[in-house]
C-alpha cells in the first residue's frame, strides 16, 4: 500500500503472503519472501523494516511480541484481520487480470 492509495506492491504483497503462515521476525519474513518469489523479491533489511513499518502504520500488521536472542531484541509480527482482507483482495485483482491474459491467449490459439 504505497503511501495514499489502496494499491499494494509487490515485495508488501509478499510480506502479507508470508505473514498468512503466523508471526515472524524479520530474517524469517526475509526468507519467505524470497521463497513465495521464487527468489525474484528480495528486499534489503533495510527495505524491509520500511515495508514493515508503512503496513504497520496503515493498521494492516502488528507487532506480536518481542525477544532478546543473544543479547539482540527480536520482535515478531503478525497479519491482521485488516491485513487478511487486503491481502486476499489483491490476489483476486491479480487473478483477475490474469484471467483476462489467460482467456485473450486460449482464443487467440
Amino acid at each position: 500500500m504505497p503511501r495514499g492509495t489502496s494499491e499494494v506492491s509487490e515485495p508488501m504483497y509478499f510480506v502479507l503472503t508470508t505473514l498468512l503462515d503466523g508471526p515472524m521476525h524479520g530474517h524469517a519474513i526475509l526468507k519467505g519472501v524470497g521463497e513465495l518469489s521464487g527468489g525474484r523479491v528480495r528486499p534489503s533489511v533495510g527495505t524491509l523494516y520500511g515495508i514493515l513499518e508503512r503496513l504497520s502504520e496503515r493498521g494492516v500488521i502488528a507487532v506480536d511480541r518481542e525477544e532478546v536472542v543473544n543479547g539482540r531484541s527480536r520482535r515478531y509480527f503478525r497479519i491482521t484481520d485488516a491485513g487478511q482482507a487486503v491481502v486476499r483482495a489483491e490476489a483476486r485483482r491479480m487473478h483477475a487480470a490474469a484471467a483476462l491474459v489467460i482467456n485473450r491467449a486460449t482464443f487467440a490459439g
